[in-house]
């Protein structure tokens, strides 16, 4: 198809492009930004008057859990702007073998709503023992390895992997919790303390960090952090980096825009992984995210479906959807951070890839860009109107989330209108 994207002011982080133009596609990549050949004749001219044209969302954090939830959760990716995200291995079943990885690729492609780019679990069934067959898991998709929420308790099976992983160039995707202290149910503190929940105490974080960042130094191995939920944190991943650790991080949307306090009376919306910490903590990864300390921002999207979350806060399933809310919670923080519409879109567009790498292959010029010739992954989003976050406009089986309309009774800003995946158009808003 060969779509013109019209009046539009298109904006592009990587290469610092903010202007009012036309966008022309063809062949499932864009032809020309600005001026379009007079020869070039648009079988649908999409109207962009009053919205801007930025590229596709890359999501580094997204569930899709079982397979009959495929479809749902990308078409929620594409309702959301989401073009690429990386899906995590604790899907049923868990994606430790080449041919399930395959399998999902080959699914999600027929679907045509979303990239998806897998991450193979790092140990057989997640269960922290023996290492999983990593080239050929790689060579059947995998862009890196995770043990997804299941931390590995035995540090020498850990440091075989990260001398596996440095040996084969390849990267670990981990969320760094102290298996034993990291048990609880809420983050320690006041709120926890008042409600009679099980505590997580910041030594949960910064303990495994610091294990990490000793067996990075012993292995040259590059580590993605996963979800980064303290001011300690934080700090300690700050100093790395100065030191020249080959590290990334990312923070997830709720802990960018929540704190414990939010869970009120025990609301099972809010019971996630990680936990909600105290103001300071969020504070914190705010300005991180703002000085590129945090790399990236992922939705950290968790479908959970009713029964599970109508339990009592402690036994109800953790998570929340939130592919749909990228976007506008990254506007909604850049707006309270006083940052340009470009530097908050880098955080959930071109950083992310940076952090993917070579992993993408031959997209890796273009993803999470608007470049001439490279691939037409498009969002389309009206920056000014808000919308109520309520489930009949949730696309994804998970209608739960803390961001809701009957909760909060905030809407939030910026509503996708199109989004186009190699020149497709995958979502629409009528």
């Amino acid at each position: 198809m060969r779509i013109t994207i019209h009046g539009g002011r298109v904006v592009d982080p990587a290469s610092g492009r903010d202007e009012f133009a036309d966008v022309a596609i063809a062949g499932g990549r864009i032809v020309a930004i600005g001026a379009v050949p007079t020869d070039f004749q648009p079988s649908r001219t999409l109207d962009a008057r009053g919205c801007v044209v930025a590229p596709g969302l890359v999501d580094l954090a997204a569930r899709l859990r079982e397979r009959g939830m495929l479809e749902s959760e990308l078409l929620a990716a594409a309702a959301g702007g989401v073009t690429s995200l990386v899906c995590l291995p604790d899907t049923d079943p868990v994606l430790d073998e080449p041919g399930l990885v395959e399998m999902l690729k080959f699914r999600a492609r027929k679907l045509s709503r979303c990239r998806v780019f897998p991450l193979g679990a790092l140990t057989r069934g997640l269960q922290g023992q023996a290492l999983t067959e990593m080239v050929e898991l790689t060579e059947a998709g995998c862009v890196g390895f995770s043990q997804a929420e299941s931390a590995i308790k035995d540090t020498l099976v850990l440091q075989r992997a990260m001398m596996y992983a440095s040996s084969h160039n390849l990267s670990l995707w981990l969320r760094p919790v102290d298996p034993w202290l990291g048990k609880g149910i809420a983050a320690s503190g006041a709120v926890a303390t008042r409600l009679g929940l099980s505590g997580v105490p910041v030594a949960a974080e910064t303990i495994a960090l610091h294990t990490l960042f000793e067996l990075v130094r012993a292995t040259g191995a590059r580590v993605h952090l996963c979800r980064l939920s303290s001011a300690a944190g934080v700090a300690l991943v700050r100093a790395a980096k100065a030191e020249g650790l080959p590290v990334s991080a990312d923070v997830s949307i709720n802990s960018l825009h929540l704190i414990d306090e939010d869970i009120g009376y025990f609301d099972a919306d809010l019971r996630l992984t990680p936990p909600l910490r105290q103001d300071r903590d969020r504070l914190a990864l705010r300005e991180a995210l703002a000085d590129g300390t945090l790399d990236a921002l992922v939705s950290d999207h968790t479908p959970v479906e009713g029964d599970a979350k109508t339990l009592p806060f402690g036994e109800a399933e953790p998570g929340a959807t939130g592919l749909e809310l990228l976007l506008s919670l990254a506007l909604k923080w850049g707006q309270d951070q006083e940052l340009s519409l470009a530097q908050t879109l880098a955080r959930v567009t071109s950083d992310p890839v940076r952090v993917l790498g070579d992993a993408l292959g031959s997209l890796a010029s273009s993803a999470g860009r608007l470049v001439e010739g490279g691939v037409a992954d498009v969002c389309v989003f009206d920056p000014d109107e808000t919308w109520p976050v309520t489930p009949d406009v949730l696309h994804s089986q998970g209608k739960h989330t803390p961001f809701a309309f009957a909760d909060t009774g905030m809407a939030l800003p910026g509503r996708v209108r199109a989004t186009l995946v190699a020149g497709t158009i995958a979502h629409e808003l009528r």
